[in-house]
């Protein structure tokens, strides 16, 4: 039987398995109770760099944009599943679209590479006339197109830019822009060179070179803009041009006249004298440059001023750069979109399209863009939404990683440093550029003591939704160029305490604005020397009772410069150095308390916890004052708080 056991035993499938202990797997999933979870480090798509800016165009790879923006190329698939659409290989083309909506999920900036393919034409010259303040722009343009412009701008200086065409007596036409000529401008005075070909820069012959006109040349020779110089005011009794001349050239601007390539013109805009050289001048300019662009394919273009009209909405002033901007397309213009309404020319004619070098109103945007955006045509209104949503999200993302730099920067601000108070501001003006020149000129403002911080901007008229606003945080709200606001807005201010200015003239803005700085300012506080005093005799009171108090010396003085104070600090000074310094206990003239003693007066001082006094030593009074930033205007037209 034992044989047979050990037999059955060895038969495959005969043995039964051994029951093993049952162990309770461990749930991984939980953190363990010692340790602190760590939570997983996702995957990067990208690698983070900061501020990337990668050039995409229309067909690229999406191998070519994998390796531009740094992510894998699955990661772009998955992107591209997410916007529905399928690209098999990473050979395949996509779209100029596709490829920003892709780097901005990446959190990449973009700059749109457009193809010059296409039929060639020649086309008008985009002219822009820049210049000091007053120095005759406008009255240039004036005469130029025969209209009454400069009488509508408040105090004859231009508050925005001007975009419109001149019929020259030659039959051709030439698109000129309005440059401001203050420093509170300079934005726009670099959008107005970024989309120009040719700077006229106006002078006056009786005020020469100024701080404006300098600044315009530096944008010219950023933008690699060819200049034309018109020294105007050519007819006043104090004209000096060749004292502008020789101011130019040694300002590095290579004259004509001193064997460079600069043509200079000698006119006067109120006398229409030399308006005929100018136009020629410009004409051989342009002829050389050879001006050409692209007219079939979607329009290129570029927004040169936006602002909103109570019956039609938003509207956009733009500058066709290339192609043909068509009625009834869909566009994305910065953040923005929509579908072309209308398109008015310069006299306000509604036109079916618009072709390079044309100054058109876009009517039909969903919202107001900013001034110097890009317009985009896309296919579809779908895609329009996509980019417009994609766009305005990374424009939220970048506000707020710049509000988390400030917030680092306050934290790791010194101890020492005054407290710091803040001024919230709602800025509403009548055009988008005005808007944002506004801004950046009270932002300019910004001191150590102040905090300018701009809560709100808009275009058009102050309205109850700013009013509910500033009441709610307190702000200041200023107007610019805008209509006054109705008696029931200025009343719900008036009775919510609120403070409105309003102004045509950005200089008149920004003086009461630093006036207003000045007084919101906590000030920094001083110690300065109040008076001095010569001691000429010592008094002792010896025998006080124990209620009286111990023995005390009395210093008799006579105040030699300034006055003494009792609340002030007193210095005691022997051979020119500190012996002892420590409050006043008590002040009298005549056996008089007395709070204050003026220049030339005797006085009983007695200082708390001294007795060390000689005949012959000095006495200052310290006093400690609040000092408050000045605001300083320049004639320039620039202004700044000084601390």
């Amino acid at each position: 039987m034992l044989a047979w056991s050990r037999k059955r035993e060895d038969v495959v499938g005969l043995k039964a398995p051994k029951k093993e202990k049952r162990v309770k797997k461990e749930n991984r999933t939980q953190p363990p109770v010692e340790a602190p979870y760590v939570a997983p480090k996702p995957k990067l798509a990208v690698k983070s760099i900061p501020d990337k800016t990668v050039e995409i165009f229309d067909g690229m790879t999406l191998l070519e944009l994998s390796k531009r923006t740094g992510a894998y190329i699955s990661a772009l698939q998955d992107i591209l599943a997410d916007l529905g659409e399928k690209v098999e290989s990473e050979f395949d083309s996509i779209s100029i679209d596709l490829a920003e909506l892709i780097a901005m999920e990446l959190g990449v900036n973009t700059r749109r590479m457009h193809t010059g393919v296409g039929t060639m034409e020649p086309r008008p010259a985009v002219v822009t006339v820049m210049g000091h303040v007053d120095h005759g722009k406008t009255s240039l343009l004036d005469a130029l197109r025969q209209t009454s412009v400069a009488a509508k701008e408040a105090g004859g200086i231009t508050q925005h830019i001007g975009a419109f065409v001149v019929e020259m007596p030659s039959g051709a036409s030439i698109t000129f822009l309005d440059t401001p000529g203050h420093a509170a401008f300079s934005a726009m005075r670099a959008r107005g060179a970024a989309v120009t070909d040719i700077v006229v820069l106006v002078v006056a012959a009786d005020d020469g070179v100024m701080p404006q006109t300098l600044e315009a040349m530096s944008h010219a020779k950023a933008a690699n803009v060819p200049i034309v110089v018109a020294i105007n005011k050519c007819d006043k009794s104090g004209a000096d041009p060749e004292r502008v001349r020789i101011q130019l050239g040694s300002e590095g601007l290579l004259l004509e006249d001193m064997g460079g390539d600069v043509q200079v013109i000698e006119i006067s805009a109120v006398a229409k004298s030399g308006l005929d050289k100018l136009e020629e001048a410009l004409f051989l300019q342009a002829e050389m440059m050879d001006l050409k662009a692209r007219t079939d394919g979607p329009a290129q273009a570029f927004v040169v001023e936006a602002r909103v009209d109570r019956g039609r909405g938003p509207l956009a002033t733009a500058i066709v750069k290339s192609g043909t901007l068509v009625s009834g397309q869909h566009i994305v213009v910065g953040a923005e979109w929509g579908r072309i309404r209308s398109l008015r020319d310069t006299s306000g004619k509604i036109t079916e399209s618009a072709k390079p070098a044309m100054p058109i109103e876009i009517e039909g945007l969903r919202g107001l863009p900013m001034a110097g955006d890009d317009i985009v045509v896309v296919d579809s209104e779908e895609r329009a939404r996509m980019l417009s949503q994609g766009r305005k999200k990374k424009q939220e993302k970048d506000r707020l990683r710049k509000i988390d730099e400030n917030m680092e920067d306050d934290i790791d601000t010194p101890e020492g440093t005054p407290e710091r108070v803040e001024m919230p501001i709602i800025v509403k003006a009548d055009v988008q550029g005005s808007v944002q020149a506004v801004t950046d000129a009270l932002r300019s403002l910004n001191s150590a003591q102040v905090f300018v911080n701009v809560v709100h901007v808009g275009v058009g008229p102050i309205s109850q939704h700013d009013i509910d606003l500033a009441q709610a945080c307190g702000a200041y709200i200023v107007g610019f160029n805008i209509r006054s606001p109705p008696i029931a807005i200025t009343q719900a201010a008036t009775r919510a305490n609120l403070k409105i200015l309003q102004h045509k003239i950005i200089y008149h803005l920004l003086e009461e604005m630093g006036r207003l700085i000045v007084e919101k300012a906590p000030g920094t506080a001083e110690t300065q020397i109040s008076g001095e005093a010569e001691v000429l005799n010592i008094f002792e009171l010896k025998g006080r009772s124990k209620s009286k108090g111990p023995d005390i010396k009395i210093a008799g003085c006579r105040i030699t410069d300034g006055h003494f104070s009792k609340s002030g600090t007193m210095r005691l000074l022997r051979s020119g150095e500190t012996v002892f310094e420590g409050p006043c206990a008590s002040l009298k003239r005549e056996k008089q308390d007395a709070e204050t003693v003026d220049k030339g007066n005797d006085c009983g001082l007695v200082i708390q916890d001294c007795d060390d006094f000689q005949v012959g030593d000095v006495v200052q009074c310290l006093e400690q004052v609040i000092r408050k930033p000045k605001f300083i205007s320049t004639q320039s037209g620039s202004v700044r708080i000084e601390c």
